[in-house]
């Protein structure tokens, strides 16, 4: 088991190297999230925005003033 976490030397830089894969994939994930949570909070609250306006008026012509 030694032999192979050694890996013939190199042992310290394959599994550093993994390391720093995983923690990579890791912060990804989570900052995806918190993207996604982000973007849903401020669409949620543009969403009440929208709600809240009042009905565009529009002119005798049919266009919107």
């Amino acid at each position: 088991m030694v032999e192979f976490l050694e890996m013939g030397g190199y042992g310290q830089y394959v599994w550093s190297v993994y390391a720093l894969g995983v923690i990579t994939l890791l912060y990804n994930v989570i900052s995806a999230r918190r993207r996604m949570r982000v973007a849903l909070d401020n669409a949620a609250v543009n969403a009440a925005r929208f709600r809240n306006r009042p009905a565009p008026t529009r002119n005798m012509d049919g266009k919107q003033v």
